[in-house]
């Protein structure tokens, strides 16, 4: 079992695939979309990882934390979920973002990841629910102040934009910050594509 990979990035791709070099061996790591940036060629980089073994080969996953390897691990346990579904989720929401989701009983918040439609989003807000700890975290009504990046979401879609362009604008978006701010970057992301 591998655990960790620590060197030098030769080369990374914009699919979330990174060549790490250890020893004058070079692995080829894949990492969520969100870990990318924090990968640059000639840098060293370190990441946690996970050996995931098939029939037909053996693929290695990174994670720049533990807590997002591990959040990983529960996800490819879960019913139904395999590590490209599992990779995906963890591109789109850290594992703070997504333990809150799943406080708050927010199955829209799922559909926003690629392949997860409502049924597959409800099923696993249950599931996942009981696997990772969510007891800890304070559900969205019970705080004293909204989160930035919900209210977000919620905008984008009243102005009629599709769950992947949603999706695609929320990428790099904080989790939490002020509304105007946050907005105002992902409609300018959602003009660029569109560009």
């Amino acid at each position: 079992m591998i655990g960790s990979v620590r060197g030098s990035v030769l080369e990374r791709t914009a699919t979330g695939e990174a060549i790490v070099e250890v020893g004058g061996v070079g692995y080829r790591v894949l990492v969520p979309v969100s870990a990318l940036s924090s990968l640059q060629p000639g840098e060293a980089a370190f990441l946690f990882t996970h050996l995931h073994v098939r029939d037909d080969a053996l693929v290695l996953y990174g994670f720049p934390t533990r807590d997002e390897r591990d959040t990983f691990e529960i996800l490819i346990g879960a019913t139904g979920v395999g590590p490209k579904l599992a990779l995906a989720i963890c591109s789109v929401y850290s594992p703070g973002a997504l333990r809150r989701a799943l406080a708050d009983d927010d199955v829209d918040a799922l559909t926003l990841v690629p392949g997860v439609g409502k049924r597959t989003a409800q099923r696993l807000l249950l599931e996942l629910k009981a696997r990772l700890e969510v007891r800890g975290v304070v559900p969205l009504g019970d705080e004293t102040t909204p989160r930035s990046r919900t209210q977000v979401r919620d905008a984008l879609a009243t102005l009629g934009y599709a769950p992947d362009e949603v999706r695609d604008a929320l990428v790099d978006v904080a989790d939490d910050g002020p509304v105007e701010a946050l907005l105002r970057d992902a409609l300018r992301r959602l003009a660029g594509s569109r560009a």
